[in-house]
């Protein structure tokens, strides 16, 4: 039976009295092993939802739990200890002159004697797929490699969640297919919990379940099948359906039936394939 990492349970809070709650009523848990993302457009919650996880903020009313345990200031660096957080702009986490020092700079203040960071950075680094990139400066690095390092970051701490707040945002295409790729092949590996808090429903698309927040609330909760058949509606509150969905349709509308409604682009190609094939 899998366990929760983290769960909301009826969490809300506002900033202040005279402006609409930034969360009201969240309910959802992650457990052990899975790929969530939460998406939603600028203002829907997101930010909130990040700062509560991460003990930044606590609720006024509901519970966060960690592994178990209601987060408190109580227990706050424990729990943490168990999170790896890979933020929007890579280069505002870097601290150390060259990768490995960034890397190993977490360690350090957690005081892990030295052969072990040695085996944990270099480990942490191997399988982001920046071993080759020891002694370079982080901010030379292209914005992909630098979120590799920044995950590998986190990883080297040995978390047991790991969560990325908008962490492909400012990357160029190939920088971004870097990073999802990267996260891809460590839940491979490890089973890896990811949690991924988003506006890029591309990305979202490869999570096990999405949750979509609206105004503060839960507005849906599901496998990506389940969360897209609201594509409409989706498209209403400011988000961007994947570029499969939104091309499928625009085939159909001038008359091209497609079999079922492709998500991703492979699923667009076999779909215009077998219709070719048909023919």
């Amino acid at each position: 039976m899998k366990t929760d990492i983290l769960s909301f349970e009826h969490v809300t809070f506002t900033y202040n009295r005279e402006s609409a709650p930034a969360l009201e009523d969240v309910s959802f848990s992650v457990q052990d092993g899975e790929w969530i993302a939460i998406v939603g457009h600028n203002g829907s919650g997101k930010s909130t939802g990040a700062k509560l996880m991460s003990g930044l903020l606590f609720p006024q009313e509901g519970r966060v739990s960690v592994l178990g345990d209601e987060l408190t200031e109580q227990n706050l660096w424990d729990k943490r200890s168990k999170m790896g957080m890979v933020f929007q702009n890579p280069d505002n986490q870097f601290v150390g002159a060259t990768v490995q020092d960034d890397v190993a700079f977490a360690l350090e203040n957690n005081g892990v004697p030295h052969n072990e960071m040695v085996e944990r950075v270099q480990g942490a680094l191997q399988k982001v797929g920046m071993a080759d990139y020891l002694n370079h400066e982080p901010h030379h690095l292209s914005g992909g490699q630098k979120q590799r390092v920044a995950i590998a970051g986190a990883l080297a701490l040995r978390p047991r969640l790991l969560i990325l707040d908008e962490a492909t945002s400012m990357l160029d295409p190939r920088g971004r297919a870097e990073v999802i790729q990267t996260i891809q092949e460590l839940r491979t590996d490890s089973r890896l919990t990811v949690l991924s808090i988003t506006h890029d429903l591309e990305e979202a698309l490869l999570a096990d379940r999405i949750l979509v927040l609206n105004k503060g609330r839960k507005y849906k909760e599901g496998t990506p099948d389940e969360v897209f058949s609201a594509g409409s509606r989706l498209e209403e509150m400011g988000l961007d359906l994947p570029f499969a969905m939104r091309m499928s349709r625009l085939i159909s509308r001038e008359g091209i039936p497609l079999p079922g409604e492709p998500m991703s682009e492979q699923e667009l190609i076999e779909a215009l394939w077998k219709l070719n094939f048909s023919k």
